[in-house]
């Protein structure tokens, strides 16, 4: 089974393979020999059925072009004719050699490429010799009945030679093939007394034979191609610098004259500035303040709130808290302790009146001209690539095909 598919399909890619060779190249020219087999019907005023007779045929011809050929075609074998009111039948021998002229119409007309069948159109001329009358010579009838007889005369044996005048049409199998099969009909004109008869017109002898060729000299015409240059456009994108107008912020430093206050939170009882609430945010604005304006000046304030302890206790808590925070204006950030003014306000004054454990605090206040940084928006030049369409032109060699 495997053997059989593997079969199979080597052949297939065999026809492919050949199917795709004629379209590369076109069969020209090519000779062949042909034998033929067939049946004759030579015409008469007698029942066709008993007029056909077997024949036989040789040739040996060449193609020149894809669509013209010629041959040397040897027809012979016998021929009948007879009387249909005597019921009587006679039989003589005939060759004709004809030189006929071959057209392909199936190149002609449907292109100059191989076909699986073709059809031929052909016509010719020769010369008929018939003998061997002696059936006729045989009936005994009245030289008034056959005045065109030919044959034994004077105790000698007399042929006939006549023209002959030809027409027919093949159908042929693919002649890029080395054996090939054919039909043939073909119909020849000979002269009044090939039958023995007088009618006063050509005799018409009717051929239809099956054939068996061999073809040989296959010459191919491959395609042929010139090379030429051509201008081919391609589209492209490249990198262009463009400047464009952007807007930007821009930091702008400028002096001016601003105030600060920040509130710092302690726990009951509690004076060390490290563990109030608020310290660190605090004691870097104002020394940030101080670091940036030559002028500004500290206030720290320490409060108490009323609610808890005495006026005394109170005084010394709010006294301790802001000396602690003053402290690490000058030992943590290295302000000069003369800009820094230090006050105690105890539990008289009590900053958040609505809550009392508020005013366990510390106040920084501070004032001065510093440099403030700010951004304004500016539109500036900027260089940016950007992809562009463009044509390029390039030359290419390309082949064409050359068409006859």
């Amino acid at each position: 089974m495997m053997k059989s598919k593997g079969l199979i399909l080597t052949a297939a890619l065999a026809l492919l393979a050949g199917g795709a060779q004629a379209q590369d190249k076109v069969l020209q020219s090519y000779s062949f020999v042909e034998a033929q087999g067939g049946v004759q019907l030579t015409s008469t005023n007698a029942p066709m059925d008993k007029l056909i007779t077997p024949t036989a045929a040789i040739s040996f011809g060449h193609y020149f072009t894809p669509v013209v050929g010629a041959r040397l075609h040897v027809n012979a074998w016998e021929a009948k004719s007879g009387f249909k009111d005597l019921d009587q039948y006679y039989k003589w021998k005939y060759v004709t050699p004809d030189l006929d002229l071959m057209l392909n119409l199936s190149n002609l007309f449907c292109g100059k490429q191989t076909h699986a069948l073709n059809l031929i159109l052909l016509g010719g001329v020769g010369l008929n010799y018939a003998w061997d009358n002696d059936e006729l010579r045989d009936m005994n009838l009245h030289a008034s009945r056959v005045p065109l007889a030919w044959g034994i005369k004077d105790g000698e044996s007399k042929g006939r030679l006549s023209h002959n005048l030809r027409a027919g049409l093949r159908l042929e199998t693919n002649p890029a093939k080395k054996l090939g099969l054919s039909l043939e009909v073909n119909a020849n004109s000979l002269s009044d007394r090939f039958n023995s008869k007088t009618n006063d017109a050509d005799d018409w002898q009717f051929t239809a034979m099956l054939g068996l060729s061999f073809r040989f000299g296959h010459k191919y015409k491959g395609p042929r191609f010139i090379t030429k240059t051509i201008e081919v456009i391609d589209t492209i994108l490249v990198d262009e610098p463009e400047v464009i107008k952007v807007k930007e912020k821009k930091p702008v430093e400028k002096m001016e004259q601003t105030k600060m206050e920040k509130a710092i939170f302690f726990n009951i009882r509690e004076s060390d500035a490290d563990k109030a609430s608020g310290i660190d945010a605090a004691i870097k604005e104002a020394a940030d303040l101080m670091k940036t304006s030559e002028d500004a000046k500290i206030t720290v304030t320490g409060y108490a709130d009323k609610g808890t302890g005495t006026a005394a206790i109170n005084k010394k808590y709010a006294k301790q808290r802001a000396e602690s925070v003053a402290k690490k204006l000058t030992g943590d950030h290295g302000i000069d302790a003369a800009r820094i003014t230090v006050d105690s306000k105890g539990d008289t004054v009590q900053p958040y009146p609505a809550d009392n454990d508020k005013n366990r605090c510390v106040i920084v206040a501070g004032e001065g001209t510093f440099k403030v940084k700010s951004f304004e928006e500016v539109e500036v030049e900027k260089t940016v690539t950007k992809k562009v369409q463009k044509t390029q032109t390039r030359q290419v060699e390309v082949k064409e095909e050359v068409k006859d």
